[in-house]
């Protein structure tokens, strides 16, 4: 059996982020591979997803349902069915929930599941499961980020954990910081190399003599 336990940061608000995953066409268009089918009468639909697994890539097929709580933006997803050759059988099951960002106009996803393999090429998945989750993850962040996106508004990379989507936002400020400080330090220098570059007074020739009279004197002594 495999957990499935993620958080994703999201820069926009929780309505428009819950606008996004509580649609099946969304949310398959942010996943590579992924194909919608069909939609039956008690309102689940059909879908296809291909996952490469090292070398090998799997194409399983699966009946899904869908039950949304709208006023929670909390959803459930169940589905089962089977690879391309019938040789693997799986069933799923996850909750997916859509809060509050610490930063105002920001939001988190969160997602719990667990997927259950039988047959042939249960063992295979399990082991290169990690891996295959972590990519996926990352690419459904990205793209998810982006479908929020107002048109023209800039694009911020997906970044694990729920402070993500603060950092992001924290970013143009600490460059700034980081500019003014090294015009700070040009300035100190260029000022140091104008004082080590301005002429010395001279030396007159009378303190001069002085200073020669006077050890002079010292070394008769």
């Amino acid at each position: 059996m495999l957990s499935i336990t993620e958080e994703i940061a999201v820069p926009h608000p929780p309505q428009r982020v819950w606008e996004v995953v509580s649609s099946p066409q969304d949310v398959v268009s942010c996943i590579g591979g992924a194909e919608l089918g069909p939609s039956h009468d008690d309102g689940s639909f059909d879908g296809t997803l291909v996952v490469r697994f090292g070398g090998i890539r799997v194409k399983f097929g699966a009946r899904v349902s869908l039950d949304l709580d709208e006023p929670g933006h909390e959803g459930r997803l169940s589905a089962r069915g089977k690879d391309g050759q019938g040789a693997t059988r799986f069933g799923a099951h996850a909750t997916f929930r859509v809060v509050a960002g610490e930063s105002p106009g920001t939001s988190v996803v969160s997602v719990d599941g667990e997927v259950q393999l039988n047959g042939k090429l249960a063992k295979l998945i399990e082991s290169g499961a990690g891996a295959v989750i972590s990519r996926m993850t990352k690419e459904f962040s990205e793209q998810l980020i982006r479908k929020c996106a107002p048109p023209g508004e800039p694009v911020t990379r997906a970044a694990a954990g729920p402070h993500a989507a603060q950092t992001a936002r924290q970013a143009p400020g600490q460059a700034s910081a980081r500019r003014a400080g090294l015009l700070a330090r040009l300035r100190a220098w260029w000022s140091g190399r104008r004082s080590r570059r301005q002429p010395q007074p001279p030396v007159h020739a009378g303190s001069a003599n002085t200073s020669g009279e006077a050890l002079g004197r010292g070394g008769r002594r």
